[in-house]
């Protein structure tokens, strides 16, 4: 009888324990639905709402409405490639490698980042981005205020891109990035 109960403890105990493989396959199947424009796939692995996390900017999303952050993503053609997911601590640490048309004209293309990942009930409820040792923010921030310069002196009508996070934010932001950049081809071929 003894042996029943501790046997009884040890299974139930197992069963409420996190369990990091499950993790680690969620974060992979978040990743691999990016990486194949998939949102079903992404969407199974969300918990019932996400918080993102990135520096003092944070926001929060239902399964439906991170489908908007998905659809802007989509926009810009991004190539993701988990490097790692270490399990070592609490909550796992994924790196991963992007790779787009926006982070090239950014000049920080590919650029690695690290986040932290939080899970609710075995879904991730939680991204925290701990850092991007291979960003450029100054670059960064230089390319994105000229774009954004430009296009309000010569592109009125794209106004606001930049902090629309929908789907038509997106089309304006690559559609200010391509007369950007063919504007400036055609100064240098004067």
């Amino acid at each position: 009888m003894k042996h029943l109960l501790l046997l009884s403890v040890l299974i139930l105990y197992l069963g409420c324990s996190k369990n990091p493989s499950t993790e680690a396959a969620q974060i992979r199947a978040y990743y691999e639905g990016f990486k194949q424009s998939d949102y079903s796939k992404v969407k199974s692995t969300l918990s019932d709402s996400l918080i993102s996390v990135a520096g003092d900017f944070t926001m929060r999303y239902s399964r439906e409405s991170f489908y908007e952050k998905f659809k802007w993503d989509s926009v810009f053609r991004p190539q993701y490639t988990l490097v790692s997911i270490n399990e070592e601590g609490e909550n796992p640490i994924a790196t991963v490698t992007m790779n787009s048309p926006k982070l090239e004209f950014l000049q920080n293309n590919p650029m690695t980042c690290r986040y932290t990942v939080y899970f609710k009930e075995g879904k991730i409820a939680r991204l925290v981005e701990l850092d991007c040792p291979t960003a450029n923010w100054e670059m960064w921030a230089k390319r994105r205020d000229s774009l954004v310069g430009w296009t309000k002196i010569n592109h009125p009508e794209l106004g606001g891109f930049i902090n629309d996070l929908t789907l038509q934010g997106a089309i304006d932001y690559m559609n200010a990035i391509d007369l950007y950049k063919r504007r400036k081809s055609t100064v240098y071929k004067d």
